[in-house]
C-alpha cells in the first residue's frame, strides 16, 4: 500500500526518535566500569568487587526501565497521530533532549547512591524526569491542540492520557522533594509511575464506543 506524504512524514519522525531512544539506552552500560582488581587476584576478591558495584547495577537496570517505558509511551502516541507539525517537532525534540540525557544523572546517581550526598543525587535524578514528564505533557498538547491524531480518536481517549501525564508531572515533583528528605523513597515513588506508565493505553480500538474527535480538544 502507497503511503502518503503526511504518513511518511510522520514514520521518519518516529524512525529518527527510535534512533536516539536507542543510543540513549546503549550509553547506560557504558557507566558499568569493570573494577580495578588484579588479574592475579582470587576469584573472590574479583567476586566483592564486583559485589561493590551493586549500586551501578541497580542504577542501571532503573534507567533501562525507564527509558524502555518511555520508549513504548512514545511509540503509543505515534501510533495514533496521522501527521506532524512543527510545534510537535519542537516537542518531539526536547523529549529526545531529556531522554539522552538520562545517562548522566544515572551515573551521578550511581557514584553518590551510598554516600552523604545521596539525597542531592537522588533529587537530581528525579528531576530529571520532571523534565521529562513536562516533554510528554507539551508532545501531547501539540498533538492533540494541533489536530494531528486521526480522526477515529476518541475524546474520552484523549483526556484519559492528558490526566495521566498531568498526573506524572506532579508525582514527579513531590518525589524529587522528597528524595531531598529521603533518597530511597524519593526513588521508589519516582519508580512506582512505572506501574501507571506501563498499563497506559495507546490503542483506542476498546474505546471506539466514545464519540470521536480529530483534534483532541477537551
Amino acid at each position: 500500500m502507497k503511503l502518503s506524504n503526511e504518513q511518511r512524514e510522520t514514520g521518519r519522525v518516529e524512525a529518527f526518535s527510535d534512533g536516539v531512544f536507542a543510543i540513549a539506552i546503549t550509553l547506560l552500560v557504558l557507566e558499568l566500569k569493570v573494577p580495578p582488581v588484579d588479574r592475579n587476584t582470587s576469584g573472590q576478591a574479583l567476586g566483592n568487587a564486583l559485589l561493590r558495584l551493586w549500586p551501578s547495577f541497580a542504577a542501571f537496570l532503573t534507567s533501562f526501565a525507564a527509558i524502555l517505558i518511555m520508549w513504548m509511551n512514545h511509540h503509543g502516541i505515534f501510533r495514533m497521530v496521522r501527521r506532524v507539525s512543527g510545534p510537535f517537532l519542537a516537542a518531539n525534540g526536547f523529549l529526545l533532549l531529556t531522554v539522552t540525557f538520562v545517562p548522566f544523572p544515572t551515573a551521578v546517581l550511581a557514584s553518590h547512591m551510598l554516600g552523604p550526598s545521596s539525597t542531592i543525587a537522588a533529587a537530581f535524578y528525579c528531576g530529571t524526569y520532571v523534565l521529562v514528564s513536562i516533554a510528554y505533557n507539551a508532545l501531547w498538547e501539540a498533538a492533540t491542540r494541533g489536530g494531528l491524531l486521526r480522526s477515529g480518536v476518541p475524546e474520552s481517549h484523549v483526556r484519559k492520557i492528558r490526566r495521566a501525564y498531568r498526573a506524572g508531572f506532579f508525582v514527579y515533583v513531590a518525589a524529587t522533594g522528597l528524595a531531598l528528605w529521603n533518597a530511597h523513597a524519593g526513588l521508589a515513588l519516582s519508580t512506582a509511575l512505572w506501574l501507571l506508565w506501563g498499563v497506559l493505553e495507546y490503542s483506542d480500538e476498546k474505546a471506539s464506543g466514545g464519540r470521536a474527535t480529530s483534534d483532541g480538544a477537551s
